[in-house]
C-alpha cells in the first residue's frame, strides 16, 4: 500500500506541473489570440489572417514597448497607464501587487552580487537573501531608515511570491556567488528545486 501511495505522490510530482504549466501558457495563448485576431483582421484582409499572428504581433509590440522604453519621454508615455491605476482604490492594490510579483519573480531591481546569507544574532542559522537598499541613496525613503555599515536585504519565503525586508549589519552578511534569480528559484522552492548557474 505504501509503495502505491508514493508512486501516486511520485508521479503527481512529475504531472501535475507539467499539465499547470501547459494549461497556463495555453490560456494565454488563447487570450491573446481572442482580444488581437479581431483588431488584425480589421487592418488585414480576413483570408490572409493565419491563427497565431497575434501572438506574434504580441511579442513584437513587447519587444518594441521595451525598446522605445530606453528614452525618457517614452518610458514616461508607457508608464503612464499604471501610474493612472495606482490613484485608483481598488485597482491600486492589485496593479500594485501584480508589479510586486513580476519584479520580485523577474529579480528585477536587485543588482548582481547582491545575494547574501544574513546570519541571525545568537544563532548559528543563516538566511539566504538579497540586498536591495544601503543607506546614502538621496530621495529614496527606505535608504533614509538605513543607518551607516547597515543594509536593507529582502528575505524570500517558501512557495510564496512574498518575503521579509530586514535591516541587518554588514557584519551579519556575506556575499555568496549567486544571482538573484537563482536565489529566489532556490529558496522560493524551499530548496527541493535545481538551480544551474549560467557560467
Amino acid at each position: 500500500m505504501k509503495l502505491i501511495v508514493s508512486s501516486l505522490f511520485k508521479g503527481l510530482a512529475i504531472i501535475l506541473p507539467l499539465v499547470i504549466t501547459i494549461e497556463v501558457i495555453r490560456w494565454l495563448l488563447i487570450t491573446i489570440e481572442s482580444r488581437l485576431a479581431p483588431v488584425l483582421e480589421l487592418v488585414l484582409r480576413s483570408e490572409w489572417y493565419i491563427p497565431g499572428m497575434a501572438t506574434i504581433a504580441f511579442l513584437l509590440i513587447c519587444t518594441l514597448i521595451g525598446f522605445s522604453a530606453r528614452w525618457q519621454k517614452a518610458n514616461w508615455l508607457w508608464r503612464l497607464p499604471g501610474r493612472i491605476l495606482m490613484k485608483i482604490p481598488g485597482t491600486k492594490q492589485i496593479y500594485g501587487m501584480m508589479q510586486d510579483i513580476m519584479e520580485v519573480m523577474s529579480g528585477k531591481n536587485f543588482a548582481d552580487e547582491s545575494v547574501v546569507l544574513v546570519k541571525l544574532p545568537q544563532s548559528e542559522v543563516e538566511l539566504i537573501g538579497i540586498v536591495t537598499k544601503k543607506s546614502g541613496i538621496k530621495g529614496d525613503s527606505m535608504s533614509k531608515l538605513i543607518e551607516d555599515e547597515h543594509l536593507a536585504v529582502f528575505l524570500p519565503m517558501a512557495y510564496n511570491v512574498g518575503g521579509y525586508t530586514v535591516i541587518v549589519p554588514k557584519s551579519c552578511t556575506k556575499n555568496i556567488d549567486m544571482k538573484p534569480a537563482e536565489a529566489l528559484q532556490l529558496v522560493i522552492s524551499g530548496g527541493l528545486g535545481s538551480t544551474k548557474s549560467s557560467d
